[in-house]
């Protein structure tokens, strides 16, 4: 395979990914890592830092929007990327360290939860939850559009969904991903956001969070622009046409087939990872 077959072979396979992603929620890191690392034998580390430089592109176009039509809750945004950032540099420092087996294996027991995720219903939880006084005194409770005008929430727990923020950011960084999985689960499951505002705040967090990480990696020299630039671009395009066919499918079928795609590359990064493959 020469340099042209490889980039428009990396194009194609990021445009697929960035499309899975957008239609499951989870990005499509999750889908594009393992694929460039088992299908096209790139190096993990490469693979990752790539990851990262698109995940900054395709955060942004979507974050704008998010915030113009009132969902992201920009204090609780800004208030976790303190966490995120930090434990973003963190990983990227581990990532240039760990040797890749022991990335590759995280990575997959990372993806085998995200598949976990995308099998389970996501319910809002506003009924009977009542102000949280840490929350009140950093004024993050806050309001979102629904059909029948602006539904309040009050934001819990947040020393807690700040910890799993900073175990988002080491991961994010170490694994080249928008570290969707643990954001959902401090945010959702552990801060009490509504799902809408749980994940587009979580879409205003990540390219925040990629960008420290992929400093780093920069840095180190693990960031290839003849890789970077088809995947960034592959999955940008894939993204927006996934958000647009979104609207037209039935999401409960697309997070299953995801769920399914993504359980079988955790296998097999965990495989290769333990066997010395990667």
């Amino acid at each position: 395979m020469n340099i042209l077959e490889f980039t428009l072979a990396v194009g194609v396979v990021s445009l697929l990914a960035g499309f899975l992603g957008a239609l499951s929620g989870l990005g499509g890191g999750s889908v594009l890592v393992p694929v460039l690392t088992l299908l096209f034998g790139v190096d993990l580390r490469y693979a990752i830092g790539a990851s990262l430089v698109s995940v900054i592109a395709t955060s942004s176009g979507a974050a704008a929007a998010y915030v113009r039509e009132g969902y992201t809750n920009i204090r609780v945004g800004m208030f976790l990327e303190v966490a995120t950032t930090s434990g973003a540099i963190l990983g990227a420092y581990l990532g240039s360290k760990l040797p890749t087996h022991v990335i590759g294996i995280i990575f997959g027991i990372v993806l085998l939860y995200s598949a976990y995720l995308s099998f389970q219903p996501h319910l809002d939880h506003l009924e009977g939850l009542g102000p949280d006084p840490l929350a009140v005194r950093l004024r993050l409770d806050g309001d979102f559009p629904t059909p029948e005008g602006d539904q309040k929430y009050h934001v819990q727990h947040v020393p807690e969904g700040f910890g799993l923020m900073l175990l988002a950011g080491v991961l994010s960084s170490l694994l080249g991903i928008g570290s969707g999985a643990v954001k959902v689960l401090a945010m959702d499951q552990m801060m009490r956001l509504p799902f809408k505002v749980s994940t587009t705040t979580s879409n205003f967090m990540i390219g925040v969070t990629a960008a420290a990480g992929a400093g780093a990696y920069l840095k180190e020299g693990y960031i290839h622009p003849g890789l970077s630039m088809p995947v960034m671009l592959g999955v940008l395009i894939g993204s927006l046409l996934g958000a647009r066919v979104l609207i037209h499918l039935k999401v409960k079928w697309l997070r299953l087939v995801f769920g399914l795609l993504v359980g079988v590359l955790a296998a097999e990064m965990i495989i290769n990872s333990i066997t010395g493959r990667i």
